[in-house]
């Protein structure tokens, strides 16, 4: 059977097109928050520093090809014995390694600024939220309002908000794309990471771990807004919310899927954060119990 090259190769440029354009831009590209837009301008530096040494690799295999190639040269023409030259070796040797310390420069100074606190927000209270995994959801517990949430995320834009996180099975990795980087979350211990949002709007948050066949369903959603509807939100809670007892958190731990729900109280007074707090000096207790002053 005849094969249409030029049809199928038409065909299949429309269907890619097509295809593409339907498809929304890389998350990881398109940065809501201060961490976020530091890795996103890392990701760019490096596909450009990438793309800069594929380029130059090219163009001298292109030249060198085309200088010496075997019709350019006599029959009888023998190549010289070079021992080596000093200026090919020091480009071949010196030039990975300056690549190299400008890379672990900006690795340290990225790791620096996402692992700590926004600059422009470390003046002010961050809001502390445990965010605790099961399989296959997440559990959000906000001890200062005294309010929990299932599978959804409010928060205040341009505040530093505090995430401990931790898991009540296994290992899972906590990811708002558009916030700032992944983050695990371990039975045995309690990390910290710090994101904020510099914008009011919805984003999407996943685990971006492996922890079992649940895993590609176990996602959440994000909202941020300004503080004064965030408060309203804090109140609103409190009137039509059923308060989160024992039972039904052991209930909400059996693995399966969720929708949305929400709680007033949080799971922390009966069921707490696991004493190894990674990131933060002092105990996690010791910060709940502090939060649970302020709530009264």
């Amino acid at each position: 059977m005849k094969v249409n090259m030029k049809g199928t190769l038409l065909a299949s440029t429309v269907f890619g097109t097509l295809l593409l354009g339907g498809c929304n831009p890389l998350l990881v590209l398109d940065p809501k928050g201060p961490q976020a837009e530091v890795q996103a301008n890392d990701t760019m530096m490096l596909i450009f520093l990438m793309s800069g040494i594929v380029l130059v690799v090219l163009a001298l295999l292109v030249f060198m090809l085309f200088k010496y190639r075997a019709s350019k040269q006599s029959p009888d023409y023998e190549p010289p014995h070079i021992h080596g030259h000093w200026l090919v070796e020091t480009i071949c040797i010196g030039v990975p390694i300056l690549i190299v310390l400008f890379l672990s420069f900006r690795t340290v100074e990225s790791n620096y600024l996402v692992e700590s606190a926004p600059e422009q927000y470390k003046d002010e209270e961050p809001l502390v939220i445990y965010a605790s995994s099961s399989d296959w959801k997440w559990h959000f517990s906000y001890p200062e309002q005294g309010i929990e949430t299932v599978n959804y995320l409010y928060i205040p834009a341009n505040r530093n908000i505090e995430f401990k996180l931790y898991s009540y099975g296994p290992i899972t990795s906590f990811w708002i794309p558009q916030l700032g980087g992944q983050k695990y979350a371990m039975a045995d211990m309690v990390t910290t990471l710090h994101l904020a949002a510099d914008v009011e709007g919805e984003f999407w948050g996943r685990n971006a771990n492996f922890a079992g066949k649940g895993t590609a369903e176990q996602t959440f959603d994000v909202t941020a807004m300004s503080q004064k509807d965030f408060d309203e939100w804090v109140e609103e809670v409190h009137e039509t919310a059923e308060p989160l007892t024992e039972e039904k958190f052991e209930e909400l731990l059996e693995p399966g899927h969720l929708g949305r729900s929400t709680y007033t109280g949080t799971h922390l007074e009966f069921s707490p954060a696991p004493e190894h707090n990674h990131g933060k000096s002092g105990s996690v207790n010791a910060d709940h119990n502090e939060h649970a002053g302020h709530e009264e």
